[in-house]
């Protein structure tokens, strides 16, 4: 496979690795700030330089003697960057000038053998230039003064980055399969599921709640189908949004939400549903995903039926009730491999498409059973319902008077629906439209 060059960048924490990731990549996907060790994961997105498409990897700050929490996790997660990319940028703080430790990880990049450039940050204007002079002494020929935050000579570094590629090979197309985001609080295993998934620590898993800050996209393939498992972080309690990291943890899990297709909901079996649970799994019903509830560390509880857990969830959010449940242990793998056969059905569901002729023929069922009822003089007539959109579902009731469907007759018409159509897992959407009038149809919600 002719696959797109990866460029990493490389460096010591806090000299703007993930600004010129942000940058490059022209979107915020790293958390930039100013504490240590706010990147942990290794980060990937796809980029450009002028029609040059690459892939562009973001790691952790390097530092070995760092006091800062999971400082040996990040270290390797940075290491396997390193190993895997084609081209590296290594880069420093011009106005902190030379350390010892831009020393030793000049040092260590130098080993690899790998085109190397360096990339002297926080120089906004020419003539700022000199003060890349006394980078010289880490020993990389290719210097060159940027600005992550004003976008000066970013082209420049990417050019000198990729001096030795051909800019005129095409790559083969990357094929990306079923989005799947990984959702829930923080620390009930999202890492550790997808670090058994992938037989690899390709994210850092530690004890310590809140170990993931940004969200990382991984590709699995299994039996010829591919997915992108979105890995995010866990959105806390907001009395516990003490600081802009975690408020933006919690943005990344929505975008995270927004951007995938199936959403896969852990929960801690020890803890139960929680209000932040139940938060989640209403975001996911609102943006319209699919949705697979993992039961987590199942292992640890003993004289508990699976049943009487399932009824509890359940009858805490609705929605839940039509969503398949998986009972895991993710340190373990216990009932892990039957993870992607339900993410096939929901995905099935979420792109399925009911002819007209077919919801006519259920509806007409549906109200020869149970007639609307008579209010003032007035029965509700639906002329025929249609389906107008897929993934997620989306459906329309063309009526006579839209003030005749009552609450409880739209709720006896989606329950005879889901009883005869399924739709596991997915959320359904439904919308009345007055048939002589030209107007936008009012949505009747998903329940």
């Amino acid at each position: 496979m002719n696959r797109k060059p990866k460029l990493a960048l490389v460096g010591r924490p806090n000299v703007g690795k993930s600004a010129l990731f942000n940058r490059i990549a022209g979107k915020r996907l790293a958390i930039v700030d100013e504490a240590e060790g706010i990147t942990r994961d290794r980060l990937y997105s796809q980029a450009e330089l002028f029609g040059f498409e690459f892939e562009l990897i973001d790691t952790g700050g390097i530092d070995p003697r760092s006091k800062a929490l999971f400082h040996e996790e990040i270290k390797k997660q940075a290491e396997i960057a390193i190993e895997e990319a084609d081209t590296l940028v290594m880069v420093v703080d011009s106005q902190l000038g030379v350390t010892a430790l831009d020393l030793e990880v000049a040092k260590t990049l130098k080993k690899t053998n790998k085109p190397l450039c360096l990339a002297v940050n926080k120089i906004d204007t020419p003539s700022k230039a000199d003060e890349i002079y006394p980078f010289y002494q880490l020993g990389i020929e290719k210097v060159l003064a940027v600005s992550a935050e004003h976008g000066y000579q970013i082209a420049e570094l990417l050019e000198a980055a990729f001096e030795k590629f051909d800019k005129n090979q095409t790559f083969d197309e990357v094929e990306t399969g079923i989005k799947t985001a990984v959702v829930g609080r923080p620390n009930v295993g999202k890492s550790s599921l997808i670090n058994f998934l992938l037989k690899e620590e390709r994210l850092c898993v530690s004890e310590i709640a809140g170990t993931t800050r940004d969200s990382v996209d991984v590709i699995l393939k299994q039996n010829d189908q591919e997915f992108t498992f979105i890995d995010t972080a866990g959105i806390r309690r907001k009395k516990a949004e003490h600081d802009v990291v975690d408020k933006f943890a919690a943005i990344r899990t929505t975008r995270g939400i927004e951007r995938s297709e199936i959403c896969l909901l852990m929960i801690d079996a020890q803890e139960g549903i929680t209000k932040e649970d139940k938060k989640i799994a209403n975001t996911i019903e609102e943006k319209g995903k699919g949705c697979i509830l993992l039961i987590n560390k199942w292992d640890l509880i003993k004289g508990v039926q699976m049943e009487r857990c399932m009824r509890a969830i359940r009858e805490e959010v609705p929605f839940l009730e039509h969503c398949p449940t998986i009972f895991i242990s993710a340190l373990s793998g216990r009932n892990v491999e039957k993870i992607f056969d339900k993410i096939k059905t929901v995905y099935e569901s979420y792109n399925r498409r009911i002819s007209t002729h077919q919801l006519n023929k259920f509806l007409s069922d549906a109200m020869q059973r149970t007639p609307p009822p008579m209010i003032m003089g007035k029965r509700l007539r639906i002329y025929y319902m249609a389906q107008v959109d897929t993934a997620p579902p989306k459906f329309v009731y063309f009526i006579n008077y839209p003030d005749l469907l009552t609450g409880a007759y739209k709720r006896y018409l989606y329950n005879q629906f889901r009883k005869h159509y399924g739709f596991e897992g997915v959320p359904l959407f439904f919308y009345i439209k007055k048939k002589d009038k030209r107007e936008k149809p009012t949505a009747l919600g998903t329940a």
